[in-house]
């Protein structure tokens, strides 16, 4: 464990802040990520708002048709630069799957399994900007950028509403704790802790969401791969039908057969037939994961590119997890199954873990994979000799001017398994300066 990952929990080791913690009291941590450096700006998170595939959200607290009105997105660049310089809030959902950047934010979690983490969620408010007071059902970090903002929690709130708005917000909101965060501070909530920040002046948060199963999900899960399993040819039989004086009534033994048929068929519940659902449904994608290439490589020319230098990024869009096997590895890429004999079974920990330390020493470290720094290519990230590399290259951009007050800012494509593609636009609020809009 570095000392980065102590500094993150407050000096606490994972496992203690876990024991603690975790789904039990929240938890202010100052200074989590010293001199800690936004990865996008303000600017740059309303040009993503703007995009098709983008989910986000505008809240008016005053100034729409009524308090807390929320107009979902794509959002229009003209009403963000007709925004009114207090109270309102733009959050963008799925950060992470868009810019490798905020994506980098995740990997400082990754003491939670990785079919845990939902997503990093960024907002930005101005002064006076909040969602009003509420009710989370799963575990948040905090994570204050830009500005300052301030947090005020209840741990046992009444549960009652609101009438009439589009948001859940509290009805009865009486703090009992008070924090001012800064940039770099860390606020951990668990479930079922009433909150609400409120910006003191323009400030980015970002919000480690946790997501967490429901039980009627898991259930669904598990049925949908039972009824997979069952052939449409196989019909309920009563080859030993007996006359009945009552034709408007299910006999007794006609319900005793169809329980033990459903009994029978919930018994294959049990063993991989299980893991493979839940791992199926736990690695599906929200947004529909990483956009397919327009031409598939064959695994020949990938090998080929692979001994010739090239590597593989691991796009953040996708969701991979595996499960061990006494005879392999069932390896989960975006609700699809890959089994894996015991020979390729260390790929998984290998896709799915952190980025390969660099090695130290003339030696390499043991193991079925020798990693070593190309000869070409010094952009690129460690190379495992016949694997992929799992880090990210930083992502060039080229700006060009678009009118009055309007800056866009694309970037190339964001490659990994499956070829994501991604466009983030920024939009700059204000006026033009002769020769140029403001930069993000």
């Amino acid at each position: 464990m570095t000392r980065a990952d102590r500094r993150l929990l407050g000096g606490r080791s994972p496992a203690a802040f876990l024991r603690r913690y975790w789904q039990k009291r929240p938890l202010l941590i100052r200074g989590a990520v010293p001199g800690f450096r936004d990865p996008l700006s303000p600017d740059q998170l309303a040009g993503l708002a703007c995009g098709e595939n983008v989910e986000s959200r505008l809240v008016l607290v005053r100034g729409g048709t009524r308090p807390f009105q929320v107009l979902p997105g794509p959002q229009d660049p003209r009403r963000l630069r007709a925004l009114p310089p207090t109270h309102w809030t733009l959050l963008v959902q799925g950060v992470d799957r868009h810019l490798p950047a905020v994506a980098g934010l995740r990997e400082r979690f990754r003491f939670v399994p990785d079919w845990r983490i939902d997503d990093v969620m960024v907002s930005f408010a101005p002064r006076f900007g909040t969602v009003g007071p509420h009710v989370d059902s799963y575990d948040v970090f905090l994570l204050q950028g830009l500005g300052r903002r301030r947090w005020r929690i209840q741990r046992r709130p009444d549960p009652a509403l609101r009438p009439g708005l589009d948001l859940r917000v509290l009805r009865y909101f009486r703090p009992d704790a008070e924090w001012l965060l800064e940039p770099g501070n860390l606020l951990y909530l668990p479930p079922g802790v009433a909150h609400q920040g409120v910006a003191l002046e323009d400030g980015l948060t970002y919000s480690i969401g946790f997501r967490a199963p429901a039980h009627a999900d898991l259930l669904a899960a598990a049925l949908t791969g039972c009824l997979r399993a069952i052939p449409p040819s196989r019909l309920y039989a009563d080859p030993d039908l007996r006359p009945t004086w009552q034709p408007g009534e299910i006999g007794r033994r006609a319900l005793t057969r169809m329980r033990s048929l459903v009994r029978h068929q919930l018994r294959r519940l049990d063993g991989r037939a299980f893991d493979r659902c839940l791992g199926e449904r736990l690695t599906e994608p929200l947004d529909g994961g990483p956009t397919p290439r327009a031409r598939r490589l064959s695994p020949e020319a990938l090998g080929r590119r692979l001994t010739s230098g090239a590597g593989l990024v691991r796009s953040p869009a996708s969701r991979i997890a595996f499960v061990r096997r006494t005879t392999g590895v069932d390896l989960f890429v975006d609700g699809q199954l890959l089994p894996l004999p015991r020979r390729l079974a260390f790929a998984a920990p290998l896709l799915t873990g952190r980025a390969p330390p660099r090695p130290r020493g003339p030696r390499a470290p043991p193991g079925p994979a020798r990693l070593r720094r190309p000869a070409r290519r010094p952009r690129q990230a460690w190379r495992v000799r016949g694997w992929p590399p799992l880090t990210c290259r930083a992502a060039r951009t080229r700006r060009k001017s678009s009118g009055r007050g309007l800056s866009i800012t694309r970037r190339p494509p964001v490659t990994g398994w499956g070829s994501s593609r991604r466009i983030a636009w920024s939009i700059s609020r204000g006026t033009s300066t002769p020769g140029g809009t403001r930069p993000p």
